[in-house]
């Protein structure tokens, strides 16, 4: 059974840098109401975004808005993407760590 929870500050950070640095018309109360679900990828910290609860299990893929590079605490790169859905909504933080390790650390405040 997987848990929706509220994102952590960190996990909202990361996300408020992603919607900044992106191209798209999004309402300034993005954050509320938005929940988070991790998903399954080895620990590397990705999350399917629920925005407002707009959530269906056939949400699907739409495209990539933005990404960010950044070191992980072990020295290893991380790419942050925000992607959409097909209806241009929120739809996941993907997170890829390029040792397919666990994610350590979110970026400090002075890497944003």
């Amino acid at each position: 059974m997987k848990l929706d929870r509220k994102p952590t500050i960190q996990e909202e950070k990361l996300l408020e840098l992603l919607v900044n640095r992106s191209s798209i018309n999004i309402t300034k109360n993005w954050k509320d109401g938005l929940m988070v679900r991790p998903m399954e990828d080895g620990n590397m910290g990705s999350l399917l975004l629920i925005p407002q609860g707009i959530f269906s299990e056939d949400r699907m893929f739409g495209e990539e808005v933005s990404d960010f590079q950044f070191t992980d605490s072990d020295g290893v790169e991380v790419i942050a993407s925000l992607n959409l859905d097909k209806h241009g909504n929120l739809f996941e933080l993907d997170i890829w760590k390029t040792d397919f390790g666990q994610l350590l650390s979110y970026p400090v405040s002075a890497d944003l």
